[in-house]
């Protein structure tokens, strides 16, 4: 037997141990509520057996009718069930289940040995006949994930606990936890006192601790949330990353670009995307083509690419959205969120990729801008794992055009200087012959 109660992330923990749960926060004005889930797992004794309080999400690429690709979230809904959760034993491992909104589950299976437990595969289904999230998808019915949990071995009677943020991604998911607390095999129904704490967590990292960005420049100033264009850049520009995706075992998308975001917050935020602990994630398509950017689970950044038909031989692609979400990594709060569905930028021929190595700005909201640098992109048709010819920018182009428009001025001021030089002594030997 199982209980489960969806709680109000305004509610806290219902024990001192397990810490107050905490306000979601999105954007820097408005305060979202979410819901934590706990569940009790009884044996036959009513003794509890498996114990979990935790918070999750799910970020989402899905296909839609137009053949395009879209990200969506689906976050757990106030009535979550419980069913098929089992204690575990010895020989069976513990299984925790829960079922939420219009045909999703998840569930996570628990292994033990005589001095540990840990988790062992987690199993994720959601249902794109759920029209609200996904309202108008290709494929219907359910699509099941099944991801390794990284979770470490625990010492039995420990408590498991991780305040921050934790993601699995596979298969165009990503799935977020955080504010987890988890016993498996509990020991005569008591819950155990000793928490085991994941590495991410410190001893003082609560979920109390205000939203943090990590990478972050903060520039000095004494007026109130400038706009993002008013914040002094970093010493030195982003570095440039190396991302690629692959279908199969072709490579189908490639991109090299140093990323840094300007957010407007209570402070103008600066944040250079590390290429170093950044993972590339995401789908490709005949006609659209999404890349998503993981910045160490506190920054996510998606781009789409769609083609466009520019004659009846011809086809070209570019950048139609930029979905930006900044994390809070000790507790999963978004700090801020933004989406722009309406960019005809980074356009070139299909076949072809497209280069810039000026920087770029994308103003994604009133509150987030990207800046690139050292843009070079592929999003279709990628061959043999190289970039193909690449259409520059006209911001490149002017750096050429400049010199060569000097250079021909220069050339011509010549010719004149010279011409001058011609008719003038033309001149004087026309009257040196006429004395």
């Amino acid at each position: 037997m199982a209980r489960a109660w969806p709680r109000s992330l305004f509610l806290g923990a219902p024990t001192a141990s397990m810490g107050p749960l905490l306000l979601l926060l999105l954007g820097t004005s408005v305060f979202f509520q979410s819901d934590a889930v706990e569940v009790d797992v009884k044996d036959g004794a009513n003794a509890t057996c498996l114990y979990a309080n935790w918070m999750m999400k799910f970020l989402i690429t899905y296909e839609t009718n137009s053949s395009d690709y879209k990200n969506t979230t689906l976050n757990l809904s106030s009535s979550v069930t419980h069913d098929g959760s089992v204690c575990g034993n010895d020989t069976k491992a513990a299984l925790l289940a829960v079922q939420f909104g219009e045909g999703h589950s998840w569930s996570v299976n628990f292994t033990k040995t005589n001095e540990t437990y840990q988790g062992d595969f987690i199993t994720f289904t959601y249902n794109t006949n759920d029209t609200t999230v996904f309202p108008d998808a290709k494929r219907k019915g359910p699509v099941t994930i099944v991801v390794k949990d990284t979770m470490q071995p625990v010492q039995l009677n420990n408590v498991f606990v991780c305040h921050n943020t934790d993601f699995l991604e596979a298969e165009s998911v990503t799935q977020i936890f955080w504010n987890v607390t988890v016993q498996a095999f509990v020991q005569n129904g008591t819950i155990g006192k000793k928490e085991s704490r994941c590495p991410a967590d410190t001893p003082t990292s609560a979920p109390t601790v205000p939203p943090t960005v990590a990478n972050v420049t903060t520039a000095a100033t004494t007026t109130t949330s400038p706009a993002p264009t008013t914040a002094p850049k970093p010493v030195e520009n982003p570095e440039t990353g190396n991302y690629s995706l692959k279908s199969g075992n072709k490579t189908c998308l490639l991109a090299n670009v140093g990323l840094q975001l300007n957010v407007s917050q209570d402070k103008p935020l600066l944040i250079n995307i590390n290429p170093k602990t950044t993972s590339a994630d995401g789908a490709c398509g005949n006609t659209t083509a999404t890349l998503k950017l993981n910045d160490g689970n506190s920054t996510l950044i998606g781009f789409t690419f769609v083609v466009k038909n520019v004659s009846k031989t011809a086809q070209k692609f570019y950048l139609k959205e930029v979905n930006v979400t900044l994390l809070n990594r000790l507790n999963g709060s978004v700090i801020s969120n933004a989406d722009n569905r309406n960019f005809s930028k980074w356009d070139a021929f299909l076949g072809t990729s497209y280069m810039c190595q000026k920087e770029q700005t994308l103003e994604i909201s009133d509150n987030i801008q990207i800046h690139t640098f050292n843009l070079w992109i592929q999003p279709f048709l990628v061959e043999e794992n190289k970039f193909s010819t690449a259409q520059e920018c006209s911001l490149d182009d002017d750096d050429i055009l400049i010199p060569i428009v000097v250079g021909a001025a220069l050339a011509g001021l010549i010719a004149i200087i010279v011409l001058a030089y011609i008719i003038g002594r033309r001149k004087s030997y026309a009257g040196y012959q006429t004395l």
